[in-house]
């Protein structure tokens, strides 16, 4: 069964990003439905499962403290990448380093897409530690947001200068990744709080990827009213499968 959600989840992941890469030339309405499913997925998914496999142990507030704490770590990195481009393009020596933000930026963001499709292996893993009924559970609610997590990982690449082949890449590394989160569980096992205050962070990472990086330039060159419906329809759509994954 196992195998079989691993599958799954590589499937789900790819087609999101191949779509991305077939309407790349309507790239600010895919933007903005990424940024509505990537702050979706941390209001709706992480957030809730976070507080809910801290209960007991760690205090909400806590855990929110951890949110908040991911959202400021992800800032430093991002304006650290920033300022290190500027300090490049300042020397007419390093003139050859005129895209290492936008590379820099589409790295660390992907990376962390990656990472997060990691720990969702891993939350599926150890949820059938537990029981099959709570790891079926939990991975419905994985594969529900798959798609927009294949998705944002094309759009945050290719939005942030990398091509085509350096985004499939990291798009093939999406899809892999909940597989071999879920691989890796038969070796540890996790405590249910450190595996939340994980999920807090990530939830952090995820309201900045949106708020600072995709909902800005999904309108920077198209205010449109379609880009803005396409943000809210980003978010009812991971509102409304989460919500149908958890029921």
């Amino acid at each position: 069964m196992l195998l079989g959600i691993a599958v799954a989840a590589f499937c789900t992941t790819f087609a999101g990003g191949l779509l991305a890469l077939r309407v790349a030339r309507r790239l600010q309405w895919i933007l903005g439905f990424s940024a509505g499913a990537v702050v979706a997925v941390a209001f709706f998914d992480l957030l809730p499962e976070a507080l809910e496999l801290s209960s007991g142990k760690v205090a909400p507030v806590s855990v929110l403290a951890w949110t908040v704490a991911g959202f400021l770590v992800y800032l430093c990195l991002d304006r650290a990448v920033f300022f290190n481009a500027h300090a490049h393009r300042d020397r007419p020596s390093h003139s050859e380093h005129t895209g290492w933000e936008l590379h820099s930026r589409g790295t660390l963001f992907a990376g962390s897409l990656s990472l997060q499709s990691l720990l969702d292996g891993i939350g599926i893993g150890l949820a059938f530690q537990a029981s099959s009924a709570v790891g079926l559970i939990v991975a419905v609610a994985v594969l529900a947001h798959d798609f927009s997590d294949g998705l944002n990982t094309m759009n945050v690449v290719l939005r942030n200068g990398g091509k085509v082949g350096v985004a499939l890449r990291w798009l093939l590394a999406d899809a892999i990744a909940p597989g071999l989160g879920i691989a890796s569980t038969r070796f540890f096992t996790v405590e249910d709080d450190v595996l939340g205050i994980i999920l807090a962070l990530f939830a952090g990472f995820f309201l900045y990827i949106g708020a600072s990086d995709l909902l800005p330039e999904s309108h920077r060159n198209h205010p449109t009213m379609l880009t803005t419906l396409m943000t809210v329809l980003g978010s009812a759509v991971l509102y409304v499968a989460v919500t149908l994954a958890r029921g």
